[in-house]
């Protein structure tokens, strides 16, 4: 090629594509997987006993964790474990790891025989506590969370008195706003948005979801989720909720 030195750092656009096809399935398969390791936590974390919110926490600890490291350098569910250890601390509904490695133990090898208390288990339950020192330094320590809960429940009671009784009453909105809750945390919604705005979203998709229309004369002017949240717009509550629907979309795939 002609013209200069120009060409020492041209590269074909085929190869661009490809390294950005590539960077696009990497992403892809890590998010198919943190689904998975959230999942796994939410249900070890039921089996241990555990709240919503140190359930929460567990999660939150995770994602915050793999947001500032890499995936390929430690075990998920090592991290996973250490999480929910952490969480129960950190919540003050502490747990023994005995308890979290037999949890974990059976989630991950189904019908399998509870583990011995021999040098595989020791050295597990260290793994977990060193993990968890691990965690507290990358993260500097900030391993407390505003979570939306309150926010969700605030607004849930403040809706009910709004409209009618019996139009409230005769849908589950309330069911499906918690269980919406639940389910975005096997994404990082809540590190990516305000807490009262994820509880906005997951409010304003279950209302959509069963076609409740929160009367005009109750929320004055303003739309119904703006007197929650002044700072929030409609397209916030639209982004939030594409991306909730975009988790469940890996939840069938992984089905």
């Amino acid at each position: 090629m002609e013209g200069g030195g120009s060409s020492s750092s041209w590269v074909p656009e085929s190869r661009t594509l490809e390294e950005e096809q590539e960077n696009a399935d990497k992403a892809a398969r890590e998010m198919r997987l943190h689904f998975k390791i959230t999942r796994f936590i939410m249900e070890a974390g039921v089996k241990l006993g555990m709240q919503s919110v140190p359930i929460a926490t567990a999660c939150m600890v995770y994602h915050k964790f793999f947001r500032d490291t890499s995936l390929d350098a430690y075990d998920p569910y090592l991290v996973a474990m250490s999480a929910i250890y952490l969480a129960g601390k950190v919540e003050e509904q502490h747990l023994r790891t005995r308890d979290i490695i037999n949890v974990s133990h059976r989630y991950l090898h189904p019908g399998s025989e509870t583990l011995e208390l021999d040098s595989h288990f020791w050295e597990l339950r260290d793994s977990i506590v060193q993990c968890e020192l691990l965690m507290l330094r990358l993260l500097n320590f900030q391993v407390s969370f505003q979570h939306p809960h309150k926010y969700l429940l605030h607004y849930l009671l403040s809706l009910k008195h709004w409209m009618n009784r019996h139009s409230w009453e005769r849908t589950p909105v309330a069911a499906a706003a918690w269980a919406l809750l639940r389910d975005s945390y096997h994404g990082t919604l809540c590190l990516q948005y305000k807490v009262q705005h994820v509880a906005i979203a997951v409010l304003y998709l279950a209302l959509q979801c069963y076609g409740v229309e929160v009367p005009a004369h109750a929320a004055g002017e303003r739309p119904w989720w703006q007197v929650f949240s002044e700072d929030l717009t409609e397209q916030i509550i639209l982004d939030i909720v594409s991306k909730l629907i975009q988790l469940y979309s890996l939840d069938t795939e992984i089905s």
